[in-house]
């Protein structure tokens, strides 16, 4: 497959971009030289090869969620701008 000017236009139509004559030689270029470094990919014998789903053999260590008290409702609100006894008052954002 070779990309030229047209593929280029319609790319730039579907992605919503704009390119000058200048910039369409580049990627024209760069886009070849993209498929010609896939096709050299194709051409790789992978029968037998698992796939790479992870790229280390490091394993996640996760913690455990546990519920903490952290800070006391009190102290949440004593900075708080506006409050309303046990709650943090804010401003209406949406209406309907």
């Amino acid at each position: 497959m070779k990309v030229d000017k047209e593929t280029v236009d319609k790319l730039a139509t579907l992605a919503k971009l704009e390119f000058e004559n200048e910039a369409k030689d580049g990627i024209i270029n760069d886009l070849n030289r993209v498929l010609t470094f896939i096709d050299k990919l194709n051409e790789l014998d992978t029968e037998g090869i698992e796939p790479l789903v992870y790229m280390s053999d490091e394993v996640n260590v996760m913690r455990e969620d546990e519920v903490r008290v952290e800070i006391s409702q009190q102290e949440a609100l004593k900075n708080a701008p506006e409050k309303d006894s046990d709650y943090f008052r804010v401003h209406k954002v949406i209406d309907n």
